[in-house]
């Protein structure tokens, strides 16, 4: 008896020690659990890189490359649980686009410098990751407007306790360690790429907010659009996104919800699923309103994925619905904006197959503002 109690207490020890040094971040659907995460924190990283493309329909990384990169990372974090919730709004139906002749993946070893040892040689170690360009896949992108209902009242009805959130602590605490991976899945990505292809006019000046490692913009847009910028949370997954043509800034809008450029300076600002982690989301769309150009256009994305700890209270007693009413609000409080068209861009996929809905509010600053 002994001697099982000295083995599980081994085992129990060198299981704690595996999972230190390890992070899986679970992304969950009903119907399976995906997506290995490969993450390091707390460590500079640098941004040399491989690229390999690929059509296929293979894993993100085989599990036998997940293991060696993983296990080199150093990971002291705990495990994330991105949910699906609520249901999609009415069905639609519309026209596919193109998605043209780009490979369907981009894989990129990505180079972890992580310090020194002990004679001040460099220490580093490749991360292999899967970009997810949106072209080349067998889904068809249909676009069906979404009919905004609800009428606000003058002043904002909302109280504090609807932007409470369950980890009231520091977000640079929850996203100190880089998250690599998507959070929605691969015909939502689509859906939204093909959508930025055909909406955002060539030689715009773009900002991303809540951004991270992939800003989900077509391969040619680095190329045919003015700059790209960023904000975000993660410095560390930010400097691996290839499309920012105009560099990046750190920042916490839930702690200083000032962007940090000067008025007029875009012509369309992007968010994607990250509406819901804002408790200040009126305040940061008037910072929207002020770096737009007039004339010029948000386009907000939201599915039905969330971190529900950090996803304020009333967003999770909402459906699909209900938060693009929400978010409608939000832009008619921040003022400024014309009035907001939304959409339904869930991609179509081969034999119906369970997959995340996407939907667009787009909003215009007045001309006039």
């Amino acid at each position: 008896m002994k001697r099982s109690s000295v083995a599980i207490r081994s085992f129990s020890i060198l299981l704690s020690h595996i999972l230190a040094i390890t992070s899986i971040t679970y992304i969950i659907r009903p119907w399976r659990v995906a997506a290995y995460t490969i993450l390091k924190g707390n460590h500079q990283l640098s941004c040399n890189t491989k690229i390999f493309t690929s059509n296929t329909n293979d894993s993100m990384v085989n599990r036998a490359k997940f293991l060696s990169a993983s296990a080199a990372t150093f990971l002291t974090s705990t495990s994330s649980v991105l949910v699906v919730m609520a249901n999609n709004p009415e069905e639609c139906q519309a026209k596919p686009f193109l998605t043209g002749n780009n490979p369907r993946y981009i894989e990129r070893e990505l180079e972890m410098a992580y310090g020194t040892d002990g004679n001040g040689n460099p220490r580093a170690r490749g991360v292999l990751v899967r970009r997810l360009t949106g072209d080349s896949t067998p889904y068809s992108f249909p676009v069906s407007p979404i009919r905004l209902v609800k009428e606000w009242p003058e002043t904002p009805p909302f109280r504090p306790e609807d932007f409470s959130r369950s980890d009231s602590n520091d977000d640079g605490w929850f996203y100190k360690v880089p998250r690599l991976v998507y959070h929605i899945d691969e015909p939502a990505v689509a859906s939204l790429t093909q959508y930025y292809r055909n909406n955002i006019a060539p030689k715009s000046d773009i900002l991303d907010i809540c951004s991270s490692w992939v800003s989900h913009y077509p391969l040619e847009f680095p190329e045919t659009m003015g700059k790209i910028c960023a904000t975000g949370m993660s410095s560390l997954e930010l400097q691996f996104n290839d499309q920012l043509t105009g560099g990046y800034e750190q920042r916490d809008l839930n702690v200083d919800p000032k962007l940090p450029y000067p008025d007029s300076s875009f012509d369309v600002v992007t968010c994607v699923v990250s509406i819901d982690y804002l408790i200040e989301p009126i305040q940061v769309l008037k910072e929207v309103h002020r770096v737009l150009r007039p004339g010029g256009k948000v386009i907000v994305s939201q599915s039905n994925r969330c971190f529900p700890s950090k996803a304020i209270a009333m967003w999770l007693q909402m459906n699909d619905r209900q938060h693009l009413e929400l978010i409608n609000g939000y832009f008619q409080y921040a003022g400024g904006f014309e009035p907001r068209n939304a959409f339904d861009i869930t991609a179509t996929v081969p034999g119906n197959e369970p997959h995340d809905p996407m939907f667009i509010i787009e909003a215009v600053k007045s001309k006039s503002a």
